[in-house]
């Protein structure tokens, strides 16, 4: 079981009721009139963006003709989602979406995860982390540096938690080569990376992506996040992150798409043993 998360919460709550709503034939603007409400902000309630006061779900639960152990359920996530996660600390510095993005991560119980350029964030030393930090964006201000690393190092904390989060991380050699930092900070992380592997065996899963590779479905591709939920009522989503935009992604053919890019990477990478001497040997070359 994952920890709990308001942000995914919010999201199971919203999709219950979209759910039901249509399952008792209900346009949303018709709904969304009869508690008083835009069609507009049920909808974001819906996609688990708005929260709903404990009336107007009363409401709906009435309207939509819900049972009384699903009513309970229906509260209890209400309950849920009206905590506040870590990241709503962060609310300064990061935008919507990445504060979602870091909801859904804290709530998930595995995530399947392609690099090319960089390592994932999840899996960054402190000074590797600060290193791209500083030199990601010429909008970040000195002043925000300093708690993006913070945050950064917070989600970390999943991988050790009592249940932690399960990460497969699929990369590509390039990412054991590029100097972020300088050659002192990439030793340093490619010895983390190492400790990690041996740490954490039954979390982590680290597969490279050798230069000798002949291609895969995700070359050339942005780095992307897969995450999936203990719930099996919640659907898999995808975080994808490019030179000027991230996103969050529910579509599930496009899920069905990345899903298969990470499965094509992973066949073309070495296998974790032979991931961990290239690791090693990259290490031993610095």
């Amino acid at each position: 079981m994952a920890q709990s998360s308001p942000t995914v919460a919010n999201w199971a709550l919203g999709l219950r009721i979209k759910q039901q709503r249509e399952s008792v034939g209900l346009n949303g603007a018709g709904a969304a009139k009869r508690v008083g409400i835009t069609g507009a902000y049920l909808s974001e309630v819906e996609k688990g963006k708005k929260n709903l006061s404990q009336g107007r779900l009363d409401e709906l639960i009435t309207i939509y003709e819900f049972d009384g152990d699903e009513a309970a359920e229906l509260r209890t996530l209400r309950d849920q989602a009206g905590h506040r996660g870590w990241w709503s600390e962060y609310s300064a510095i990061f935008n919507d979406e990445l504060l979602r993005f870091f909801g859904f991560e804290h709530g998930a119980e595995s995530a399947h995860t392609y690099d090319s350029g960089l390592i994932n964030g999840l899996l960054q030393t402190e000074e590797y982390a600060r290193a791209v930090i500083e030199s990601g964006s010429p909008n970040i201000r000195l002043a925000e540096v300093d708690p993006r690393v913070r945050a950064r190092l917070i989600r970390q904390k999943r991988l050790r938690d009592e249940n932690p989060l399960r990460i497969t991380a699929v990369m590509s050699e390039a990412v054991l080569r590029q100097q972020i930092g300088g050659p002192r900070t990439l030793k340093g992380q490619l010895q983390h990376l190492s400790d990690l592997i041996d740490e954490l065996p039954q979390v982590l899963e680290i597969r490279v992506v050798p230069f000798e590779a002949t291609g895969h479905h995700a070359m050339g591709g942005s780095a992307f996040h897969i995450m999936a939920f203990p719930s099996r009522t919640l659907p898999t989503l995808i975080w994808q992150e490019t030179v000027t935009s991230t996103s969050l992604i529910t579509d599930p053919l496009t899920v069905r798409e990345y899903a298969l890019a990470h499965t094509e990477a992973a066949k073309a990478a070495l296998s974790r043993e032979d991931s961990l001497d290239l690791i090693r040997e990259r290490f031993k070359a610095l």
